[in-house]
């Protein structure tokens, strides 16, 4: 399970999503979100999973890392699908005991669903098609405006995107603890639930011990090397927005207001 976990990881390429400005990018992350909530209809929602699956087309990212993304969430997405599923009012389908299926139970799950993974594709198509530098040079430069606030921005834009980096790192570090734990012994799979959590204790321990060690060596390592961010720094790769930027921009804001569009007009349609 653990190295089904995709989040944070850069899958190096040349595609046109690859080489756009990662400023833009985020926007259009951003934008695509609020799409996913105000389409909210099935046709909203297919023209947003259509986007998104032409994005990881021209972006020759495998498919494959979108049930893979999915599976740490898996357990929530279903916990809440039984929630709208047996316990929404509506037009009864079908009754067990206590529970009831409405129509409009059924209808939720299925926006429910759709909507869970084209906003987790969505989002992970950005760190899988964006480097933690550049993504860092772009949070930085996209909050600018709110350092006349006193805003720490270059502070936050790189802790953000250390957390997003070592994400990977942490994953791969719990999976070899995990793996030590049981060479001697340990029964992570079995037990009650009571058990299982009880002996979660000697993989945690480790686990915040090597991340605080690791944030130590990473700190003495930037002030050996007398980094300092905000004014005055210099960057190796200048962020510009060119003419395929603008096109992919014009191209997208076109998109999404076909789909806010066709969702405004089915929510006045009669029933």
């Amino acid at each position: 399970m653990l190295r089904d976990i995709t989040i944070g990881q850069h899958f190096p390429g040349n595609s046109i999503v690859h080489r756009m400005d990662p400023r833009v990018k985020l926007i259009l992350t951003l934008a695509y979100i609020v799409v996913l909530f105000v389409g909210s209809n099935p046709l909203g929602l297919f023209l947003s999973a259509a986007f998104l699956v032409l994005a990881y087309r021209v972006s020759q990212i495998p498919f494959k890392l979108i049930t893979k993304s999915l599976k740490p969430i898996l357990p929530i997405v279903l916990f809440t699908a039984l929630l709208n599923l047996f316990f929404v009012q509506g037009e009864v389908l079908f009754r067990l005991w206590v529970f009831t299926i409405t129509r409009e139970g059924v209808y939720n799950v299925a926006i429910l669903v759709v909507r869970i993974i084209c906003l987790i594709a969505g989002t992970s198509l950005l760190t899988y098609t964006t480097s933690p530098i550049l993504l860092t040079d772009a949070l930085e430069q996209l909050l600018r405006p709110f350092a006349k606030l006193h805003l720490p921005v270059h502070e936050l834009a790189m802790m953000m995107t250390i957390a997003l980096r070592f994400i990977p790192t942490l994953i791969e570090e719990t999976d070899k603890i995990m793996s030590a734990q049981k060479a001697r012994g340990a029964e992570l799979d079995t037990g009650s639930l009571s058990q299982r959590l009880r002996a979660l204790v000697p993989v945690l321990i480790p686990l915040f011990i090597s991340a605080f060690r690791r944030a130590d060596e990473l700190a003495m390592a930037m002030e050996c090397r007398c980094y300092h961010g905000g004014e005055g720094r210099t960057r190796l790769t200048v962020l510009r927005v060119g003419g395929q930027d603008v096109g992919v921009c014009v191209f997208c804001t076109v998109y999404f207001a076909l789909i806010c569009v066709s969702a405004t007009l089915l929510a006045f349609l009669p029933v």
